[in-house]
């Protein structure tokens, strides 16, 4: 079943702005088959973007300088389907029950804020990233 709203994390946005990226490919299937009608960045992944997009020791060649990263941002968000993110919940009390339910590492943290703000609003997690598993209530797709 297709979720009604996807967040996807910031290394899927990475991966579908970069045809060099390793997990382009991935990307493009989870972008052409199993997206949702409705595809949300949050103000964590559209910022990273920007910041990933525009470091020369993560993209090389193909870095970006921050206005053509942000253009690109806004590329993405004028297509069918995809905004910002606009949430009901912001998702805190969900994240600080996250954190005080186990051992999150610090390295967690902005994990444990975006599956907090997909639990808190019936998203839809997307990423390549295997440490959503450990967050209860998630609907999470774990792209390989």
């Amino acid at each position: 079943m297709i979720a009604l709203v996807d967040c996807p994390d910031l290394n899927v946005w990475l991966a579908l702005a970069s045809p060099a990226h390793e997990h382009h490919h991935q990307a493009a299937r989870y972008w052409e088959q199993q997206a949702a009608q409705q595809v949300v960045f949050c103000d964590v992944t559209a910022i990273g973007l920007v910041r990933l997009l525009s470091q020369a020791k993560v993209m090389g060649p193909e870095v970006k300088s921050p206005a053509e990263a942000s253009q690109l941002l806004q590329a993405f968000c004028a297509q069918p389907g995809v905004a910002m993110a606009c949430p009901q919940s912001s998702g805190w009390d969900v994240f600080h029950a996250f954190l005080r339910q186990g051992d999150v590492p610090p390295r967690l943290c902005t994990d444990a804020y975006l599956a907090a703000l997909a639990v808190a609003n019936g998203w839809r997690l997307v990423s390549f990233d295997n440490d959503f598993g450990c967050f209860a209530g998630l609907n999470w797709l774990q792209l390989s």
